[in-house]
């Protein structure tokens, strides 16, 4: 029987993982405000090595609207700039020679339901990612049958394993209404 928990226990942090992956992706996407997080996952080359933005320079924010990249190298000024450029995050880094400023356009209304269905699209992904956790635990489960675990306790545990999974689901659904609730908001 403590092939079942492992199951389940393993089903429970693979989703949680899930959730995490999710709420790290969600804070990529900008709500209206300067947040350094956005930034999270552009890399630099710094001589020659992709190196986190994070790492080449101090990311501040100066403002709602506004956030400050102050290389530790003033070499590192084109790169960086080029790298947002590369980006694509729709924001255009202006360079003063000393840092880099990142100015934040207010968000339109239709950039703003465009910004929704990304969030829409990233909240699928994690619910794919959660679907695909339960199937593989329910094959596990039905593998543990065909070596003698009984087919009652098989089916409870099945049963345990479709809880997890709605329980999880429904974080997904909450976190996006608070996500696209933050976005609509002026």
């Amino acid at each position: 029987m403590a092939d079942i928990a492992s199951i389940l226990n393993e089903t429970r942090d693979h989703m949680q993982k899930a959730i995490a992956h999710l709420e790290s992706e969600l804070t990529k996407i900008r709500a209206g405000r300067a947040n350094p997080q956005m930034l999270d996952g552009l890399v630099v080359d710094y001589y020659g090595n992709p190196t986190p933005i994070n790492q080449v320079g101090n990311i501040t924010v100066l403002d709602a609207r506004t956030i400050s990249i102050q290389p530790w190298e003033k070499n590192m000024l084109q790169p960086i700039e080029r790298s947002i450029i590369a980006a694509n995050i729709g924001i255009t880094p202006q360079n003063d020679g000393v840092q880099i400023r990142l100015f934040l356009p207010p968000l339109t209304e239709e950039r703003r339901k465009e910004l929704v269905k990304k969030v829409n699209a990233e909240g699928e992904h994690s619910k794919v990612a959660i679907r695909n956790i339960r199937r593989d635990a329910i094959e596990k489960i039905k593998k543990l049958q065909k070596d003698g675990l009984s087919e009652d306790a098989a089916k409870d545990s099945e049963k345990d394993v479709q809880e997890i999974t709605d329980k999880h689901i429904t974080l997904i659904d909450k976190h996006l209404q608070s996500k696209e609730k933050e976005i609509m908001s002026v």
